[in-house]
């Protein structure tokens, strides 16, 4: 359980508490209704589960917010939960904690993506400074998630051709090349490209290579 110290004001004042949840897994109740209190004193949404399976089976991968989870509980343990949320690609930050205070847990745990890796007992304002900066972590993740999105939905618009020529442009091949290895007219290629540039958003070459970019780094 969480020691007790003073809460700064500036923890939850964050704009995005109304849609961010703080997650909650540990088998132990003293800990959950602690930390639920204590989360919520500060402005957060939070939600308790008391297995790694309930909450698992319950998730989307959509949801936004941080997960404080305990390393070590009945059934699927923390790491294991960690895992799997991992294979789903999750935008989550994860905030783990125990009592054992094991180095090579803590280790793998964070070489597995964790942010932290907290040892019971842990004060509260070093709880919630993780949070604050979980939460700052989750909004930027998803901020270039929908970037990268946007640009996929964009390219996925494309024509088969308009997107063949997509990938030639952005290789650096001039209009007339593309034209030669595909066995059509310069003319031809320039149109296809113009469109691809329109549906793409893209003013110039030099931001349709970024699109580029921003596509192949989401596959």
């Amino acid at each position: 359980m969480p020691n007790q110290t003073s809460n700064s004001a500036s923890t939850g004042s964050d704009s995005n508490n109304e849609t961010q949840t703080v997650f909650v897994v540990d088998d132990e109740p003293d800990v959950r209704a602690a930390l639920r209190l204590l989360i919520k004193s500060v402005g957060y949404t939070v939600e308790c589960f008391e297995s790694a399976d309930l909450f698992f089976n319950q998730f989307a991968p959509d949801r936004k917010g941080c997960l404080i989870l305990d390393v070590r509980m009945p059934g699927m343990s923390g790491m294991e939960l960690q895992e799997k949320l991992s294979n789903m690609e999750t935008l989550l930050p994860i905030i783990m904690i125990s009592g054992h205070g094991e180095i090579p847990m803590a280790v793998k745990a964070v070489q597995n993506g964790a942010i932290d890796f907290l040892q019971k007992p842990f004060s509260d304002q070093q709880l919630l400074d993780r949070i604050s900066q979980a939460m700052e972590i989750n909004s930027k993740r998803h901020d270039v998630h929908d970037v990268r999105q946007d640009a996929q939905d964009k390219y996925d618009s494309l024509t088969p051709r308009e997107s063949e020529i997509f990938t030639e442009v952005v290789a650096g091949k001039l209009n007339k090349v593309i034209a030669y290895e595909l066995n059509i007219s310069t003319r031809t290629v320039e149109i296809h490209r113009a469109k691809a540039m329109e549906k793409m958003g893209a003013k110039n070459l030099s931001e349709l290579i970024n699109l580029a970019h921003l596509i192949k780094s989401s596959e």
